[in-house]
């Protein structure tokens, strides 16, 4: 199987939590399984710098009004797209809260269902992955793309909180057709839901665990889309995360003072007593609390 993994950030590339973390360590995870991983992230300062002089193997003449390229490359052993549109992501300041985020991941979304729907030459695709809202839209694109016909898609939803909501002003300029501002599409409350967008689009739905995609189908952790979730049906289900040993291994974490294992579980006090040092907090082997000298 040939998969394409869009995402918003991915280590060690780029991260600001733990959906990069899921998204980096995937490919080397499902490579023993038969599945061909590539990952496509967008083209932020530090990941054009590094790609500087790898391989064009597409252009966008105006991608929702933005020039961009697609650049190949290798994320560890596996292949790695990165989609280069200076106008969109070379900015200073954080990777969201931009004022024109919407624009800026409508367009990865975008540029994921182009390419799995085979517009770069030589590169088909079975399924496309899309990680939470800003690349959500990658599943709406997919579902209106004539092309995409055989190719089908998943959104996992890393947490339901944060969900790409817009103003239905920005809907004419996202590209697609009028019948997709539905509330079987893009419409959500009146405006434009990334993340809604990518549920109701999507030949199945993931989460970060069994329990997840069964407490976001209730009011209180569905966050304004449980009826979606459970209208799905059996189309949702939960995948625990994993955890990457070769990165996340006290036993060999140079960032520990010092290093402990399952079977010296001991030496983790030392880690403990650095921190309470170093955040003025009281000595002791229960929960950290605040010093009361401090």
């Amino acid at each position: 199987m040939r998969a394409l993994s869009v995402a918003s950030e991915a280590y060690p590339l780029v991260k600001t939590g733990g959906l990069a973390d899921v998204v980096g360590a995937l490919p080397a995870a499902l490579a023993p399984h038969g599945v061909e991983l590539t990952t496509l992230v967008p083209g932020y300062p530090a990941l054009a710098a590094a790609m500087k002089g790898a391989k064009v193997v597409h252009r966008w003449p105006a991608l929702l009004g933005a020039p961009a390229r697609l650049l190949a490359g290798r994320l560890g052993e596996q292949p790695l797209l990165v989609l280069d549109a200076p106008t969109l992501f070379a900015r200073a300041g954080g990777l969201y809260d931009h004022p024109d985020d919407w624009r800026r991941f409508a367009a990865l979304g975008r540029a994921a269902a182009d390419i799995a729907a085979g517009a770069v030459g030589g590169r088909g695709y079975d399924l496309l992955h899309a990680h939470d809202w800003q690349a959500a839209m990658a599943a709406a694109y997919l579902r209106h793309d004539p092309a995409a016909a055989g190719v089908r898609s998943l959104v996992t939803v890393h947490n339901i909180a944060f969900q790409g909501r817009f103003p239905a002003e920005i809907f004419p300029e996202l590209g697609l057709p009028a019948g997709a501002y539905a509330v079987d599409g893009v419409e959500y409350y009146g405006g434009v839901g990334f993340l809604k967008a990518g549920l109701a689009a999507a030949d199945a739905i993931t989460t970060v665990s069994p329990t997840y995609a069964v407490e976001i189908r209730e009011a209180r952790f569905g966050m304004g889309l449980e009826g979606l979730i459970a209208a799905r049906g059996d189309r949702v289900s939960g995948i625990v995360n994993g955890i990457d040993p070769a990165v996340w291994n006290p036993a060999t974490d140079a960032a520990l003072p010092q290093p402990y294992s399952a079977r010296a579980i001991g030496r983790r006090r030392a880690n403990k007593r650095t921190l309470e040092r170093r955040f003025a907090l009281d000595i002791g082997d229960g929960p950290c609390s605040l010093s009361s000298a401090g």
